[in-house]
């Protein structure tokens, strides 16, 4: 089980919700799964957002998850 904490825009996609468990063996399945209980709004966010696992920068959306670990879900932000 993983825990997933969204972050400004991915919170609000995500219903308004912080953190929530879910399974999924890699981020391509975790988008899957996620996408499918909030809806589009929430998939779109996913395609663009960054992912931190257990507060290191994942790029492969294939890796495998490990068992337990925290994905925090980024979006782009904006402003400078």
């Amino acid at each position: 089980m993983l825990t997933v904490r969204y972050f400004a825009g991915a919170r609000a996609a995500a219903g308004g919700i912080s953190t929530e468990v879910v399974e999924a063996a890699n981020l391509d399945e975790l988008t899957q799964v996620l996408s499918g209980r909030h809806g589009e709004r929430l998939a779109l966010v996913m395609k663009a957002a960054s992912f931190l696992v257990d507060g290191l920068n994942c790029h492969d959306r294939r890796a495998a998850l490990p068992a337990e670990a925290t994905v925090d879900v980024l979006p782009p932000f904006a402003g400078g």
